[in-house]
């Protein structure tokens, strides 16, 4: 019995921490530029902030042809969302944590925005 209870606590304590390596560990934080295509809050149970980033730049498109990449983020709060919805169009520089999965009240995507650190 006494190693029974030992193994149980071994392994809630195992699937709690795998739990929080997926979910709440930063895998990377960081900073992207670009316009910002749009900011919305949408969702059928969890009303979550969402957004993209238009970034330019030569890609994998044809040799030498402009390209662009779309980032697309998830928002942590209401602050930055209003920001962000009250200047769409322009040009930021957002800070950004990367997690390995997805939380449905977090967001849609690994990638959150905690703060605007410059707009032009």
């Amino acid at each position: 019995m006494k190693y029974l209870w030992i193994t149980l606590i071994a392994v809630l304590f195992l699937l709690g921490g795998l739990i929080w390596y997926k979910y709440y560990f930063i895998f990377g934080e960081g900073v992207k530029s670009g316009v910002l295509n749009y900011a919305v809050k949408k969702g059928n149970i969890f009303k979550t902030y969402e957004g993209k980033l238009i970034q330019e730049g030569f890609g994998r498109g044809k040799t030498g042809a402009l390209t662009s990449y779309e980032f697309e983020f998830s928002i942590e709060n209401e602050a930055v969302y209003k920001q962000l919805e009250m200047n769409s169009g322009k040009t930021f520089d957002l800070h950004y944590k990367e997690y390995h999965g997805i939380l449905p009240w977090r967001g849609n995507t690994q990638y959150v925005v905690d703060q605007v650190i410059d707009m032009k």
